[in-house]
């Protein structure tokens, strides 16, 4: 069935292309959520009027994903996360923290959905990640995985758990004398 999209389809086309989709995914998804509408001859003619427009449009996404690409190429994010033996996270790093590091330290909103990575990142350090900007438009980022933290906080804290255990042991042995 042809359709026309009225707005950016993964996979099949932006607004204003006239695509062949199947019946039922038409019918059941397309329509209701008006995201296309039937190639009908009428629609065809609306659609020439409107291509002016849909250009507009156009031109400025694609303004707007090269001024993106422009401040994430080649930059680095950290994100925090628990390391244990031989570099291995605790779990993973997910898109949706990718996602918020990039708006947390460069102050860019980008959407965790268009975030890609070949492997999960499970070890510590610095890896490649691909952001669809829209269509054929990428920005290649790093991101550095791993605990920034300085360990210094944490033994700050024992010491003074260790002087507290002294101090319980000697009431003890002069409670027992």
């Amino acid at each position: 069935m042809k359709v026309i999209l009225l707005d950016e389809l993964r996979g099949k086309g932006g607004e204003g292309d006239v695509v062949e989709v199947a019946q039922g995914f038409a019918e059941n998804y397309l329509f209701p959520n008006k995201i296309a509408q039937p190639a009908t001859p009428g629609n065809i003619k609306q659609l020439e009027q409107r291509r002016r427009n849909i250009e507009k449009r156009e031109a400025e996404r694609i303004a707007n994903a090269n001024s993106l690409r422009e401040q994430l190429n080649d930059k680095t994010v950290t994100v925090d996360v628990k390391v244990g033996e031989n570099n291995q996270l605790f779990g993973s790093v997910t898109t949706t923290q990718i996602a918020d590091a990039v708006k947390a330290q460069l102050g860019v909103e980008v959407d965790r959905k268009r975030i890609a990575h070949a492997a999960a990142i499970k070890t510590a350090g610095k890896h490649d990640v691909e952001i669809n900007l829209y269509r054929d438009i990428n920005a290649k980022l790093s991101v550095l995985a791993g605990v920034t933290e300085e360990p210094e906080a944490e033994t700050e804290e024992a010491p003074a758990e260790a002087e507290a255990a002294e101090e319980t042991a000697e009431a003890t042995e002069e409670a027992a004398e």
